[in-house]
């Protein structure tokens, strides 16, 4: 994949949608890299008996889904330098696995020093999952 060029980017841009699947098989997946082995993503019976509607995705893990996304829009998960977030909703993934839908919006081109700041929006099921979710892209 070539990196995304500083001269291709203006303010309004966008980038997505892009849907990124998850199963619980992603789950196990991220619950055995991460140490991560917290019953809310792997036991539905325990996720429902502390309030959830089912096991939920890791947070971390959604943060990453975002990440990768504007890392494959910039061409070199390298020139991501700043990335940041809040988590305002859990991934809820049944049986037959959820997903994530990631759209961007360019809201600042510097071109002294080659920044691009990018507004993400993360939503599943209709439901906004990270808030105030922002990249900064470093790009010649």
């Amino acid at each position: 994949m070539a990196v995304r060029s500083l001269a291709s980017v203006a303010v309004g841009d966008t980038l997505g949608p892009v849907t990124v699947p998850v199963t619980r098989g992603t789950l196990v997946a991220y619950a055995n890299a991460s140490g991560d082995q917290n019953p809310i993503h792997q036991d539905e019976d325990f996720a429902r008996s502390v309030g959830l509607p089912d096991v939920i995705a890791h947070g971390m893990w959604t943060m990453g889904a975002a990440g990768t996304v504007v890392a494959e829009w910039a061409g070199d998960a390298g020139r991501v330098v700043e990335y940041g977030t809040r988590f305002t909703k859990p991934v809820v993934v049944p049986v037959g696995g959820g997903e994530v839908v990631v759209e961007g919006t360019v809201k600042a081109v510097d071109a002294e020093t080659g920044r691009v700041t990018v507004d993400l929006t993360a939503t599943s099921e209709g439901q906004k999952v990270l808030g105030r979710c922002v990249a900064v892209v470093r790009l010649d």
